[in-house]
């Protein structure tokens, strides 16, 4: 991954984890993980396949709003997250 897509991928996980704090606590400890399994998992994404990367992060943020409205959490919460993913 290029420094351009790293700082991006650490501003969505950081996002991601502001977002789980708008969880019930009790499920909070679980999607943190879940958040850091995953950007792990990913961090070795071919850096010169930009449709992988968009990919990966429209993925993190349609999973965010899953989630979020799993709990009933406003979609409006995201709009960090979109403007990070989706642009």
């Amino acid at each position: 991954m290029t420094g351009i897509e790293m700082k991006k991928s650490l501003r969505a996980y950081a996002e991601v984890l502001r977002l789980v704090r708008l969880l019930p606590q009790d499920t909070r400890p679980y999607y943190a993980k879940y958040a850091r399994e995953n950007f792990v998992n990913y961090r070795e994404v071919d850096a010169s396949d930009s449709t992988a990367i968009s990919d990966l992060f429209l993925r993190t943020y349609t999973h965010a709003l899953w989630v979020l409205n799993k709990y009933s959490v406003d979609e409006a919460a995201a709009k960090k997250l979109k403007e990070i993913c989706c642009n």
